[in-house]
């Protein structure tokens, strides 16, 4: 939906509803696509691997990222039967913590890092320094050394400047990386303009049209310090179909192709990138990871067969479609404000006491989620709705156009579906909120303090249901504290670093 903006944002607050004008019939259904493996209704209640939210929100609060553990074991090990052969490197940025690189790993999976953060949390969590990839378009001399004393796997270069401040480096140190070089190989991806990562104007890679990206493979081979082993290629975001990365492929044959023909070398490894989409809401329909392993499998055995090319072991960097249905986040609701819209509809504001501080996603690509009352059933009509966070702007917004029980009231949870990706990685401090802890629910790891069997404890609102016979009892655990005002305090160290101040006192300024 198309809509005015000025420099301040939205001018209008999207006034026109982009949902259908008439409800759907049951709003106690849920989309299995849309949400994870393991959350379902029990007694009405919205329940993550048998344990109910009101439980969840009871002992850890709101909002909550909540981890459906399982579900991403599942997740992350269909893309390693798929991509038996090659590589899948997790794209860090998706969302990483400890908890989940450690999993990831413990599955096969690599992990894609860009960042010398994303970098350390991979380290600190065990994973062997050979499966992680360096990326980033503006890589540091420290990250770069980093990489360097710590042995990763892969570096993917993105400029000439860093190819030749890698080779300096690795000179210096005796270390000789294996390089790959980002190909920006011209295709436009049927996405949001910001997540649109391969036409040419933009901020990433060598451009394939122009010639750059000849013109690195050259330049990196005349540095004996640094083993080029591959060309990478990313060509966006949120993507359902494969056709993008049929042409991607295809160009990047085409220049290793080149590069035999001119350097007498045939390179044995091509990264495709990720970018694969997930289901936010009724109607997206992505791909299961066999099927897209098995497109881009084909697509690249063809692509070398008319080349007359050995096939190179092919890469994915998936992180998204792994975290992003794996994750819901759990609000209370605040405040409910009915407001007249034209044509006599009436959409009800309901305030939450979260919002773009934990996703940012709405306000910055007009992202679509799907929300539903997780704490009890409702025979209430449906009304339509917005679900709004706490945050001074009008464009805080968490779900744009919803239909939500017209009986919705403050003290009700929500939750909103596929939340993994790209929302606590963007999270920020806006209005000084301390972000939100992620709980990890499920029988994949071990520990917490909550239970299948302990919804009773939560209060009278609690209905856990059925507790599973078979199998292991699901529990909760921390993952990612929830930050508090002290810390969001500990690097305010006031004037002359003196953050304490008498009471009651004052600086005036001007």
């Amino acid at each position: 939906m198309s809509h005015s903006a000025h420099p301040a944002g939205p001018s209008h607050g999207y006034p026109l509803p982009s949902v259908e004008p008439m409800a759907p019939p049951d709003l106690t259904v849920l989309n299995r696509r849309v949400w994870s493996a393991n959350v379902e209704r029990r007694a009405g209640e919205l329940t993550v691997a048998g344990l109910p939210v009101t439980a969840l929100a009871a002992e850890h609060g709101t909002p909550a990222f909540v981890l459906d553990t399982d579900d991403l074991r599942g997740r992350a090990g269909a893309y390693v039967e798929a991509f038996e052969g090659g590589d899948v490197y997790y794209a860090g940025k998706a969302f990483l913590c400890t908890a989940v690189a450690a999993l990831l790993a413990e599955e096969g999976l690599g992990i894609d890092v860009c960042t010398a953060g994303e970098l350390a949390i991979a380290l600190r969590a065990g994973v062997d320094p050979e499966r992680l990839a360096l990326h980033g378009n503006n890589k540091s001399v420290a990250e770069l050394r980093l990489a360097l004393e710590a042995g990763v796997g892969r570096i993917v270069l993105d400029s000439q400047v860093e190819i030749d401040r890698l080779a300096e480096l690795a000179a210096e140190t005796g270390v000789r990386p294996k390089v790959l070089i980002r190909v920006t190989v011209g295709v436009e991806a049927h996405t949001h303009a910001f997540i649109a990562t391969a036409h040419e104007d933009q901020k990433f890679g060598f451009s394939l049209a122009s010639g750059q990206a000849a013109d690195a493979v050259a330049r990196v081979l005349s540095h004996s310090a640094l083993r080029l082993v591959g060309l990478h290629s990313h060509i966006g975001s949120q993507i359902f179909d494969t056709s993008g990365f049929e042409v991607a492929a295809h160009r990047v044959v085409g220049l290793l192709a080149q590069i035999r023909d001119e350097h007498g070398i045939e390179l044995p490894e091509i990264d495709l990138g990720g970018g694969q989409g997930i289901a936010y809401v009724e109607g997206d329909d992505p791909q299961p990871a066999a099927d897209v392993a098995a497109r881009l499998h084909e697509i690249v055995r063809r692509e070398c067969a008319l080349a007359g090319l050995a096939v190179p072991r092919l890469s994915v960097e998936p992180g998204r479609a792994i975290i992003g249905p794996s994750m819901l986040t759990l609000y209370e609701v605040g405040t409910v404000k009915p407001i007249e819209l034209d044509g006599g509809l009436v959409r009800n504001y309901v305030s939450v006491d979260g919002g773009m501080s934990d996703n940012i996603r709405t306000a910055l690509y007009d992202a679509d989620y799907t929300v539903v009352l997780a704490n009890r059933l409702s025979d209430a009509a449906a009304q339509l709705s917005r679900v709004v966070g706490k945050h001074c702007e009008s464009g805080d917004i968490v779900v744009r156009d919803c239909w939500l029980p017209a009986d919705v009231a403050p003290g009700d949870l929500l939750a909103v579906a596929a939340t993994g990706a790209y929302c606590y990685a963007m999270a920020s401090n806006y209005n000084r909120i301390p972000r939100p802890p992620v709980v990890a629910v499920g029988t994949a790891r071990a520990g917490g303090t909550v239970s299948a069997g302990s919804a009773a404890s939560a209060g009278p609102t609690a209905s856990a249901g059925p507790t599973a016979s078979a199998g292991p009892a699901a529990s909760a655990e921390v993952i990612v504290r929830r930050e508090t005002l002290e810390q969001l305090m500990a690097n305010d160290v006031g004037w002359n670093g003196a953050a304490q101040r008498l009471p009651g006192a004052a600086r005036v300024v001007g």
